[in-house]
């Protein structure tokens, strides 16, 4: 049975004029800079790098295995896209993994994995016009669990003295700062399961207003310890056997970790310097649902849909394929659906929509920048990141969804959706260069 072409979640009738914007390069008058991206990198369960990570996107392999930590037993959840194979020495020295929680090695690795892609070179005048804006939720989770549990658990009356600059959820943006000397904007945005969509659509902000020349922008999260997943547990949102995105038989979302770091740059500075282009970001939105903290809202996801649409000067039409939120989760799934039918009208039956998660896990504040990874291939490769697990169409998610193998497909421009907890809604924007 095709997913597409069931039940009452077919998409609705287009919405005119609203969408109506011509389809162009930004005007020249309008003052604004075009940006692109030079590098990309990451340590996900799907793998350590860039190239190991959309291998696994094309084979559509699964990452999601038996959690492997301190009390995992003590958990109704033992599943989790976790990144194996981990050792912070083979990285780091003993001086910086007293100060780096896991989460921000993830994010330096990620980010020296970008920038050696990139090229760039931040002495002199360039880091003083370059910054960086990462996303996390959690941030040093880590830390926090296992210095509590020294306190409550073990009886110890002292901590040590950097648990504070090792936990705060600016870590990873200042050891990035500071590992590569860049004096501009540096901050963390903080909007759950949102918040790398909104780092990364914010340093598009600074770096088209020339508030920057180069952004190092992304996120990370590393919320796979005891703490992290029975808080989670509490929700009961989660699945204890596989993340099946529009499948209905879905059963809830599994967590993973890691991180995704991409270089943001003005596009007539990398054509100048010759530069690899990954992908050109052209628009981005925000909308809050001002509804719910924890259930989704399909006006407020169709709002910033449309709005990235409008920002890129994209007709509906152009847009081949999104990367979904596509949690697994009975509410998100359908409430996604149903705004990108919304929004996109007619064109609906003709996008290609996958969710990712279902290989590497929801990973939360740092699942937007792993995400784009399959942006950037679909725009660059031709190939399209599948959903995996799909056994069931489910009315409500009558969209193509890609199940289960990847496909082939030229498209000229992409989405990527994050819709967070609290209502928190950011779209971004692509197009092939």
């Amino acid at each position: 049975m095709n997913p597409k072409k069931t039940g009452k979640g077919a998409a609705a009738p287009a919405m005119p004029d609203r969408l109506a914007a011509p389809a162009a390069t930004r005007r020249p008058d309008d003052g604004l800079r075009r940006v692109v991206i030079t590098g990309a990198g990451t340590i996900n369960a799907l793998g350590h790098d860039v190239a190991s990570t959309m291998q696994a996107f094309r084979e559509g392999r699964c990452g999601i295995t038996q959690l492997d930590f301190r009390d995992v037993d003590r958990l109704s959840i033992q599943i989790g896209g976790q990144v194996h194979d981990w050792r912070a020495e083979d990285y780091f020295n003993r001086q910086q993994i007293v100060l780096y929680d896991k989460f921000t090695q993830f994010t330096l690795l990620a980010a020296k994995q970008a920038v050696a892609q990139s090229g760039l070179d931040f002495e002199g005048a360039l880091g003083l016009r370059s910054g960086v804006v990462l996303g996390t939720a959690g941030g040093g989770l880590n830390t926090w669990d296992e210095n509590y549990r020294h306190v409550y658990e073990e009886g110890k009356n002292r901590v040590h003295p950097f648990v504070v600059p090792k936990l705060m959820n600016n870590a990873a943006a200042s050891h990035v700062s500071m590992e590569f000397g860049l004096r501009g904007p540096a901050f963390t945005v903080a909007t759950a399961c949102a918040s790398s969509n909104h780092a990364m659509g914010l340093a598009f902000q600074m770096v088209r207003s020339g508030a920057a020349k180069v952004m190092l922008t992304g996120g990370s999260e590393a919320m796979l310890c005891f703490g992290g997943v029975k808080a989670w547990e509490g929700l009961r949102v989660m699945s204890r056997d596989a993340c099946r995105p529009f499948s209905a038989n879905r059963n809830g979302m599994v967590q993973g970790e890691g991180a995704g770091v991409f270089v943001f740059e003005d596009y007539d500075s990398a054509r100048a310097r010759d530069a690899e282009i990954l992908a050109e970001v052209v628009g981005f939105a925000m909308s809050s649902d001002a509804q719910d903290i924890v259930m989704p809202s399909a006006q407020g996801a169709e709002r910033a849909i449309t709005g990235a649409l409008q920002d890129a000067r994209l007709n509906p039409d152009q847009v081949g394929y999104i990367n979904a939120h596509g949690t697994g989760t009975a509410a998100n799934d359908k409430t996604e659906c149903a705004a990108v039918a919304h929004a996109f009208g007619h064109h609906a039956d003709r996008l290609m929509i996958s969710s990712t998660k279902s290989m590497h896990g929801h990973v939360i504040g740092g699942t937007g920048a792993v995400e784009m990874l399959a942006c950037i291939m679909a725009l660059r490769d031709g190939v399209i990141a599948p959903t995996i697990g799909y056994q069931e169409p489910d009315p409500e998610c009558a969209l193509d969804v890609v199940p289960n193998e990847a496909r082939e497909a030229r498209v000229e421009a992409v989405l990527s959706n994050a819709f967070a907890f609290g209502g928190l809604n950011a779209v971004v924007a692509l197009r092939r260069v």
